[in-house]
Protein backbone atom coordinates (compact mmCIF):
# COMPACT_ATOMS: atom_id res chain seq x y z
CA UNK A 1 0.00 0.00 0.00
CA UNK A 2 1.47 3.34 -1.11
CA UNK A 3 1.49 5.92 1.68
CA UNK A 4 0.87 9.59 0.97
CA UNK A 5 4.07 11.67 0.90
CA UNK A 6 4.43 14.37 3.56
CA UNK A 7 6.22 17.69 3.57
CA UNK A 8 9.29 18.09 5.71
CA UNK A 9 7.52 20.83 7.69
CA UNK A 10 4.92 18.28 8.86
CA UNK A 11 7.60 16.55 10.93
CA UNK A 12 9.29 19.73 12.22
CA UNK A 13 9.63 19.64 16.00
CA UNK A 14 11.03 22.28 18.37
CA UNK A 15 11.99 22.18 22.05
CA UNK A 16 13.64 24.60 24.45
CA UNK A 17 15.14 23.85 27.86
CA UNK A 18 16.98 25.92 30.45
CA UNK A 19 20.51 24.70 31.21
CA UNK A 20 20.99 24.21 34.97
CA UNK A 21 24.24 23.50 36.88
CA UNK A 22 23.56 19.72 37.17
CA UNK A 23 23.44 19.62 33.32
CA UNK A 24 26.97 20.99 33.04
CA UNK A 25 30.60 20.01 33.37
CA UNK A 26 33.42 21.75 35.29
CA UNK A 27 33.57 24.40 32.53
CA UNK A 28 29.93 25.36 33.26
CA UNK A 29 28.92 24.18 29.80
CA UNK A 30 26.35 21.49 29.03
CA UNK A 31 27.60 17.91 28.80
CA UNK A 32 27.91 16.73 25.18
CA UNK A 33 26.08 13.53 26.11
CA UNK A 34 23.15 15.59 27.41
CA UNK A 35 22.98 17.45 24.08
CA UNK A 36 23.05 14.12 22.24
CA UNK A 37 20.24 12.74 24.42
CA UNK A 38 18.09 15.81 23.74
CA UNK A 39 18.85 15.46 20.01
CA UNK A 40 17.88 11.77 19.99
CA UNK A 41 14.58 12.49 21.75
CA UNK A 42 13.53 15.35 19.47
CA UNK A 43 14.62 13.41 16.36
CA UNK A 44 12.54 10.45 17.52
CA UNK A 45 9.47 12.69 17.84
CA UNK A 46 10.04 14.12 14.34
CA UNK A 47 10.40 10.61 12.88
CA UNK A 48 7.24 9.36 14.60
CA UNK A 49 5.32 12.45 13.44
CA UNK A 50 6.38 11.65 9.89
CA UNK A 51 5.47 7.96 9.82
CA UNK A 52 2.98 7.69 12.73
CA UNK A 53 4.66 4.44 13.78
CA UNK A 54 7.07 3.37 16.52
CA UNK A 55 10.70 4.01 15.59
CA UNK A 56 14.19 3.10 16.81
CA UNK A 57 17.47 4.95 16.40
CA UNK A 58 19.94 3.10 14.15
CA UNK A 59 22.68 5.68 13.71
CA UNK A 60 23.89 9.14 14.53
CA UNK A 61 26.42 10.76 12.29
CA UNK A 62 28.04 14.09 11.65
CA UNK A 63 27.29 15.16 15.22
CA UNK A 64 29.34 18.34 15.24
CA UNK A 65 29.78 20.42 18.40
CA UNK A 66 30.42 23.94 17.17
CA UNK A 67 30.08 26.07 20.32
CA UNK A 68 29.36 25.54 24.02
CA UNK A 69 26.07 26.16 25.80
CA UNK A 70 26.56 27.75 29.21
CA UNK A 71 24.71 27.40 32.50
CA UNK A 72 21.74 29.78 32.48
CA UNK A 73 21.35 29.76 28.71
CA UNK A 74 18.58 27.96 26.86
CA UNK A 75 19.25 24.99 24.61
CA UNK A 76 17.00 25.29 21.55
CA UNK A 77 16.52 22.19 19.38
CA UNK A 78 14.81 21.76 16.03
CA UNK A 79 14.41 18.50 14.12
CA UNK A 80 12.76 17.38 10.88
CA UNK A 81 12.80 14.36 8.61
CA UNK A 82 15.12 15.34 5.76
CA UNK A 83 14.99 12.15 3.64
CA UNK A 84 13.53 8.64 3.61
CA UNK A 85 14.55 5.28 2.16
CA UNK A 86 12.00 2.44 2.29
CA UNK A 87 11.87 1.82 6.07
CA UNK A 88 14.41 4.39 7.29
CA UNK A 89 14.27 8.11 7.89
CA UNK A 90 17.14 10.57 8.12
CA UNK A 91 16.38 13.29 10.67
CA UNK A 92 18.28 16.57 10.74
CA UNK A 93 18.75 18.16 14.17
CA UNK A 94 19.93 21.72 14.71
CA UNK A 95 20.91 22.87 18.22
CA UNK A 96 21.31 26.50 19.25
CA UNK A 97 22.08 28.32 22.46
CA UNK A 98 20.02 31.33 23.45
CA UNK A 99 21.13 33.97 25.90
CA UNK A 100 17.79 34.65 27.52
CA UNK A 101 18.86 38.11 28.73
CA UNK A 102 20.03 39.44 25.34
CA UNK A 103 18.17 37.17 22.90
CA UNK A 104 21.43 36.29 21.13
CA UNK A 105 21.37 32.85 19.50
CA UNK A 106 24.31 30.74 18.33
CA UNK A 107 24.42 27.54 16.33
CA UNK A 108 26.05 25.04 18.71
CA UNK A 109 25.50 21.59 17.13
CA UNK A 110 24.20 19.84 14.03
CA UNK A 111 23.55 16.17 13.48
CA UNK A 112 21.85 13.60 11.29
CA UNK A 113 20.18 10.66 13.00
CA UNK A 114 18.65 7.67 11.25
CA UNK A 115 15.54 5.88 12.47
CA UNK A 116 13.76 2.72 11.33
CA UNK A 117 9.96 2.50 11.50
CA UNK A 118 8.57 -0.66 13.10
CA UNK A 119 5.34 -2.56 12.53
CA UNK A 120 3.21 -4.19 15.24
CA UNK A 121 5.63 -7.16 15.30
CA UNK A 122 8.72 -5.02 15.77
CA UNK A 123 9.86 -5.53 12.16
CA UNK A 124 10.95 -2.73 9.78
CA UNK A 125 8.03 -1.27 7.83
CA UNK A 126 7.69 1.23 5.00
CA UNK A 127 7.48 4.97 5.58
CA UNK A 128 5.92 7.74 3.48
CA UNK A 129 8.13 9.72 1.12
CA UNK A 130 9.11 13.23 2.11
CA UNK A 131 8.66 16.43 0.09
CA UNK A 132 11.23 19.20 0.55
CA UNK A 133 9.92 22.75 0.08
CA UNK A 134 12.44 25.42 1.15
CA UNK A 135 15.85 25.91 -0.47
CA UNK A 136 17.59 24.50 2.64
CA UNK A 137 15.29 21.46 2.70
CA UNK A 138 15.93 20.80 -0.99
CA UNK A 139 19.69 21.05 -0.51
CA UNK A 140 19.65 18.61 2.43
CA UNK A 141 17.38 16.27 0.49
CA UNK A 142 19.71 16.29 -2.53
CA UNK A 143 22.75 15.53 -0.34
CA UNK A 144 20.97 12.84 1.72
CA UNK A 145 21.50 9.97 -0.72
CA UNK A 146 25.27 10.45 -0.44
CA UNK A 147 25.03 10.43 3.37
CA UNK A 148 22.91 7.26 3.16
CA UNK A 149 25.54 5.43 1.09
CA UNK A 150 28.34 6.63 3.39
CA UNK A 151 26.44 5.26 6.43
CA UNK A 152 25.85 1.99 4.60
CA UNK A 153 29.53 1.70 3.66
CA UNK A 154 30.63 2.42 7.27
CA UNK A 155 28.22 -0.22 8.57
CA UNK A 156 29.55 -2.81 6.09
CA UNK A 157 33.15 -1.97 7.02
CA UNK A 158 32.39 -2.38 10.74
CA UNK A 159 30.86 -5.79 10.10
CA UNK A 160 34.10 -6.87 8.39
CA UNK A 161 36.29 -5.84 11.35
CA UNK A 162 37.30 -8.56 13.79
CA UNK A 163 35.59 -8.40 17.18
CA UNK A 164 37.88 -6.70 19.77
CA UNK A 165 37.55 -9.72 22.07
CA UNK A 166 38.93 -11.96 19.32
CA UNK A 167 42.29 -10.34 18.76
CA UNK A 168 44.40 -11.87 16.02
CA UNK A 169 47.14 -14.05 17.47
CA UNK A 170 50.55 -13.96 15.77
Amino acid sequence: MQQQAKTISESRTRSTYLVFPPDTNHHNTIFGGKVMAYADKIACIAAMRHCRKPVVTVSSDNFDFLAPIKTGEAIVLEACVSWVHKTSMEVFVKVESENLLTGERKLTSRAYLTFIALDENGKPTSVPNVIPESAEEKQQYEQARDRYYLRKKRREERIMLPHPDKAVQK
